[in-house]
């Protein structure tokens, strides 16, 4: 672990103020915050995209609360458990254990007895690593997520591994870089929040089968841009520019709609990833079922079981 600066117990000690006062039972000492601060920066800035300015500052773009609750897990506290247990997943006001317990639910459909056993096991599996010799998976958290989307994306990535795992194909990395630094909006601005959702369902219900193609073999089963390029049989630069297209229309039909609707807000990249992705997942047209069929009339096998 980095070791803390000056600057580190600092600002340390700003957020365990902070977080006190929402979170009165959870205590971390702040030379070992300190030391979990820095090391996230470090570990933002190493995997930040170009588009992504680098941090001002320890606490520049961090969910504090978020962040204190992950490193007081870290450091075994059995209240800071307890707190994440009770956790929000998601603006639908779902506890963390049951969003869990419904994607477990998809992972391994009328298999009742591992998809308890899959949440069950989640707790430990953020402590020990994914294998012996790896560091803890929840150290891997930076902050600048929120941290209920980021445990059910933990999740999910490591079952859909197994899965590939056990057919003998190439497992997803513990911690996969995506562009899952984009934020949501504020929790305050919720009318604008549904009319994202309604903007982004309606461009999804347009989409053409190249779009729908490249969406459910980069979300739905995972495959990385390289992965894709071989299973699409073109090159890896083709997939980044269909990829950038498709975003690229995405954020302009989204926001010609609520600027339509009078939004005069900035960053609309900020709305995408938190929501964008359960969106995408959620889609009647991204199910495994129509996605088998658009594969199989291009000529092409489902690369995965249904990871969703």
């Amino acid at each position: 672990m980095t070791e803390p600066t000056p600057d580190g117990l600092k600002e340390a000690a700003i957020i365990r103020a902070f977080a006190r006062i929402h979170l009165p039972r959870i205590a971390v000492e702040s030379s070992r915050l300190a030391g979990h601060l820095l090391r996230a920066r470090d570990m933002f800035e190493a995997k930040r995209e170009a588009q992504v300015p680098p941090c001002k500052s320890l606490l520049d773009r961090l969910y504090l609360l978020d962040f204190y609750l992950a490193m007081a897990c870290l450091e075994g506290g059995q209240n800071a458990w307890e707190e994440l247990f009770k956790s929000r997943g998601g603006r639908q006001d779902q506890l963390l254990i049951d969003a869990l317990r419904q994607k477990a639910v998809r992972l391994y459909p009328r298999d009742e007895p591992r998809q308890e056993e899959a949440v069950c096991e989640f707790w430990g599996f953020l402590l020990a690593g994914a294998k012996d010799d790896s560091i803890p998976v929840l150290q891997r958290y930076d902050g600048r997520r929120p941290l209920a989307p980021w445990l059910i994306r933990v999740f999910h990535n490591l079952h859909l591994s197994r899965m590939r795992g056990s057919r003998h194909e190439k497992a997803l990395p513990e911690d996969e870089p995506d562009q899952s630094y984009w934020q949501s909006p504020d929790a305050s601005e919720e009318r604008w929040h549904q009319e994202f959702r309604l903007a982004a369902q309606e461009w999804l219900g347009e989409l053409e089968e190249q779009g729908l193609l490249l969406l459910g073999l980069r979300f739905r089963y995972r495959l990385s841009q390289r992965e894709t390029a071989s299973f699409l049989g073109i090159h890896e630069s083709n997939v980044s520019r269909l990829t950038d297209k498709v975003r690229s229309r995405c954020l302009d039909f989204i926001e010609g709609r609520l600027t339509s609707l009078g939004w005069n807000g900035n960053g609309l990249a900020d709305f995408v990833q938190t929501e964008m992705e359960s969106l995408v997942l959620d889609d009647p047209r991204l199910g495994s079922e129509n996605l088998a069929a658009l594969l199989a009339r291009k000529g092409l096998k489902t690369p995965l079981p249904d990871g969703d």
